[in-house]
């Protein structure tokens, strides 16, 4: 089960290196599914180690010029504001509640990365409006506290299409859901019960796994990685809804 834990968490850093976001869709279900923890304890312990390894690909980003730092200076505050009032609304729901906003986000979720977006080249315009940001660092913010979604598979195709170059929108995410996991992280200690060494083992494979995925970034069809991701994220989902309904 260790070495299951370690290699389960090398795939959800790859999918985070790759696709800036899609991280926490595979985590949840993981410590629920495959590591027998219960949804509230899943979505607190997924925040931790999507956030953490979403810093270490933060920083390979930064380090190679793809953080938009405009962007994030007005994404970044309202994400963990609206972070820290979804925790705080997630008390009021059960964990099957919970699963099932989750499986209905991956839906969505589904959907945008199926989508494809404009090319790097006719997405060279990196002047977001103001408001567009905004609106979408507090929705994402709501369910990264609410559902453990650090919500990268709605920041970089919204990034995109709204005009920031791919590895900018992937780099900008990591940065985001950073932020957005540590104050969803801080608002659930306390409330439920964090098994510590079970986290630390999907983590020890998080670490390596994003940081091949920043890596591949450079030979790799980011497209040809979302559709196959999509399908992934739709069969997930599917498998969610019909549990939370036995």
């Amino acid at each position: 089960m260790h070495l299951l834990s370690v290699a389960l968490g090398f795939l959800i850093g790859l999918a985070l290196g790759l696709l800036g976001g899609g991280g926490s869709i595979l985590t949840v279900p993981v410590f629920v599914y495959v590591l027998g923890f219960g949804p509230k304890e899943s979505i607190a312990m997924s925040l931790a180690v999507v956030g953490l390894t979403s810093l270490a690909g933060a920083a390979g980003h930064w380090r190679q010029g793809h953080v938009n730092i405009r962007v994030a200076l007005i994404f970044v505050p309202l994400a963990m504001a609206g972070s820290y009032l979804g925790t705080r609304l997630a008390r009021q729901l059960t964990g099957t509640e919970q699963l099932t906003i989750f499986a209905t986000v991956m839906l969505v979720a589904a959907g945008f990365m199926f989508r494809a977006p404009r090319s790097d080249e006719a997405a060279r315009a990196t002047s977001l409006p103001v408001w567009l940001t905004a609106a979408e660092g507090f929705a994402v913010g709501m369910l990264t506290g609410l559902v453990g979604v650090g919500g990268g598979f709605l920041i970089v195709p919204s990034l995109v299409w709204a005009g920031l170059r791919m590895v900018e929108a992937v780099g900008t995410s990591l940065l985001a859901i950073t932020m957005n996991s540590a104050v969803g992280f801080s608002g659930y200690l306390g409330q439920v019960q964090i098994a510590w060494i079970p986290m630390a083992l999907v983590m020890a494979g998080t670490l390596p796994g994003i940081a091949t995925g920043t890596y591949a970034t450079r030979f790799v069809s980011p497209l040809i990685l979302r559709r196959i991701f999509a399908v992934l994220v739709l069969c997930v989902a599917v498998y969610i809804l019909f549990r939370t309904r036995m």
